[in-house]
């Protein structure tokens, strides 16, 4: 829940930066006088918004011997480890020198963690175990071409862990018990069953798993012997609503977020060797999220729902006492990150829309609350500086659907800290991925960084979007470039009616499927935006499903139902209807993209297809492409490069504030193959960076 106090305090603190020469406690200084333009804030540098964290992923090892952290080295995100009690003793595990890594976990082995990396965004992540007693690191599949997918880690098994490799089939994942010490692989299942994914109890005996059909339902199995026996069937129209969210250490009870005879999904638990159900938590809002489970026995002890904000639902008296001691941090958001076997210590990330990760130490008391110690925050270069509230609000869209979205305003704009604008300034709007995911509160680094140059920044969990129920997610189906883009373009004129902005002021950015929708606007509504920043996003949906990664076998009939079926006549004429590339010829507004060339899932001919389309047209477009990137850019320094670009082409079209380019190109695999003459200083930054990289 927001609490009102965070607000009073921000409007204070504007006010008296916009009021020279009140007095702190003067009641006259809530706002500037109408006559006197509100003073500029402080421009935050780029760095600071996106180089690389001083701290990530704070974790601690089961033991509680070891705190455990992501942080560079020598600019490259690695993993480091301290003594629990001492972490100023803090040493680096792994030395990549590529993209960083940014993902790893415990194993139960003693002195053993984990982590996975690709290749230059291939996203064929391989798995890799840190023995930081021997100081040893070993690749746990190394295998060409192969995806490791964790499926069991288990404190019953604490010398192995259970993983599927696609090595012998780039589908299908087959099941392995790899030893921790020796990287030994033993064949557990070979997948021949077209299994999606399985499901282990503490000992990694086998219980059930699940199985994509072809009508794009889903079936979940029971171990029968040998082999599987049907055990549930899920429907087509649930199967983005309904998932498996763990099984008890024993195996006696398997939990399930189940949107079946319903629209949002509730938690069950379910018995299984009866199959009995039972009703464990609910809301008529929203989805039920992830879990907190006890760390030996896996019984979920708590669980979330994110409607407007995410909020924790105890299921008994286990967590009550903690998690009301963690709402004691603040009035954003507590999340915990990881927690000792015993359970006597959490590690806690805390946040808020106007404050970036704080990483706390929570040592547990039974029977009440535990004592908090801050240890890191990720972004103290940040602390200070004149970052904006985030308004959760609901919007209508012209059927009447519920739109959840977000509205961030520059300092400028909202002089009091009402959420309210004062003035109408430029807006950008910032479309998620997926789409089949959601915008949330919370930091946003995007957010910050827009709202700081003088941008509104409004996010619509459009129709399609995940969260909030079957019934908003199933009203996506077919709708891409249609009702979905509707609810976008909903948004925008709430936002000119309330004041927010002008018609002619707004631009749209996003990525992957963020990106599509940037397309879309600039080509089937071509006069609603004044420019457009496309990131990965797929401009001809006939190749983008000609081409996803083999190891998509199970989801592809949920892409073909939802989207349009190649397969079939009528799916392939919607596919090239709802293409942004076959009507390439209407965009007349600036267009930047940005491109990994390495991407799996939306394919550098995405980007090429449709610059080359309006190159033939000699329609202008700035296209930046990354050699050593995928889906995103994860390189601090080909992000940094990105949004050095962005910031001026956006300050072209909108006229925002705009720190200049300079040498923010250094350090990046940046490459302009089109128009690079579209960006302020763009030219010369690419000069000196070709002049830096052949030195």
């Amino acid at each position: 829940m927001r609490h009102t106090r965070l607000f009073a305090v921000t409007a204070l603190a504007l006010a008296l930066a916009a009021c020279k020469g009140k007095q702190e406690g003067d009641a006259t200084a809530a706002a500037p006088a109408p006559d006197a333009p509100p003073k500029e804030v402080e421009l935050i540098a780029r760095d600071a918004l996106f180089g690389n964290p001083e701290r990530a992923s704070v974790q601690i090892s089961p033991d509680g011997k070891y705190l455990s952290w992501i942080a560079p080295v020598d600019g490259v995100m690695n993993v480091w480890i301290a003594p629990a009690g001492d972490p100023a003793a803090a040493r680096a595990v792994t030395d990549d020198k590529a993209r960083g890594i940014r993902n790893y976990f415990w194993s139960y082995q003693p002195d053993t963690l984990l982590y996975l990396r690709d290749s230059g965004g291939d996203e064929d992540f391989h798995l890799y175990a840190v023995d930081l007693a021997g100081n040893q690191t070993r690749d746990l599949t190394p295998f060409p071409k192969t995806t490791a997918q964790v499926a069991g880690v288990s404190p019953d098994q604490p010398g192995s862990i259970l993983v599927g490799m696609n090595d012998r089939d780039a589908k299908w994942h087959d099941l392995y018990r790899v030893d921790l010490a020796s990287g030994e692989r033993t064949l557990v299942e070979k997948n021949t069953s077209e299994i999606a994914g399985y499901i282990a109890d503490g000992d990694y005996n086998l219980r059930f798993a699940q199985r994509s059909r072809p009508d794009g339902g889903l079936d979940i199995l029971k171990r029968a012997g040998n082999g599987w026996e049907k055990a549930d069937d899920v429907p087509f129209e649930d199967v983005l609503t309904t998932s498996t969210l763990g099984l008890t250490t024993d195996g006696k009870t398997l939990y399930l977020a189940d949107s079946r005879n319903r629209n949002t999904s509730a938690l069950y638990a379910v018995d299984s060797a009866s199959g009995e159900r039972t009703l464990l938590a609910e809301d008529a809002r929203a989805d039920i999220g992830g879990g907190l489970s006890d760390p030996r026995t896996g019984e979920l002890q708590a669980v979330s729902v994110n409607y407007l904000r995410n909020e924790w639902k105890p299921l008994g008296d286990a967590l009550a006492t903690d998690l009301k001691a963690l709402e004691a941090i603040g009035p954003g958001e507590a999340n915990v990150n990881a927690r000792t076997l015993d359970d006597s210590t959490w590690i806690v990330a805390y946040s808020a829309a106007e404050s970036p990760v704080v990483y706390y130490r929570y040592d547990r008391t039974p029977g009440s609350e535990g004592k908090l110690t801050k240890l890191f925050s990720a972004r103290p270069a940040l602390d200070g500086k004149p970052l904006q509230p985030m308004w959760p609000l609901e919007l209508k869209s012209r059927d009447g659907l519920t739109l959840t979205s977000y509205l961030t305003l520059p300092a400028q704009a909202d002089a009091n800290g009402d959420g309210k604008a004062d003035q109408p300034v430029p807006m950008v709007l910032l479309v998620h991925g997926g789409p089949w995911g959601r915008d949330g509160y919370g930091y946003s680094s995007y957010d910050q960084w827009l709202a700081n140059r003088g941008y509104a920044v409004l996010s619509t969990n459009f129709r399609g979007s995940t969260g909030f129920g079957k019934e908003f997610t199933n009203a996506g189906d077919g709708e891409w470039g249609a009702k979905m883009h509707d609810d976008l373009i909903d948004a925008v004129n709430w936002a000119v009616g309330e004041g927010i902005t002008s018609a002619d002021k707004v631009a749209i950015m996003g990525g992957s499927y963020g990106g599509y929708a940037t397309l879309a606007g600039l080509t089937f509504t071509p006069d609603t935006f004044a420019c457009g920043v496309d990131i990965v996003g797929p401009s001809n949906l006939e190749t983008l499903l000609a081409t996803v990664p083999p190891y998509w076998a199970s989801f592809y009939e949920q892409l073909a139902r939802r989207m349009g079926d190649p397969r079939t006549e009528a799916g392939r004429a919607w596919l090239k209807e709802r293409s942004p590339l076959t009507h390439a010829d209407k965009i007349n507004k600036p267009l930047l993209i940005g491109q990994g060339a390495n991407d799996p899932r939306v394919k550098q001919a995405e980007s090429d297809q449709i610059v080359a389309a309006m190159q033939a047209k000699n329609i202008p477009v700035t296209y930046v492409l990354f050699p050593d990137e995928g889906h995103g850019f994860a390189r601090p320094e080909n992000n940094k490069a990105f949004n050095a670009i962005t910031e001026n082409f956006l300050a072209k079209c909108l006229g925002g504030r705009a720190q200049p380019i300079g040498e923010d190109l250094k350090g990046s695999s940046t490459t302009v193959p089109a128009g690079a003459d579209g960006v302020e200083g763009l030219q010369a930054a690419l000069q000196a960076h070709t002049q830096d990289v052949r030195k």
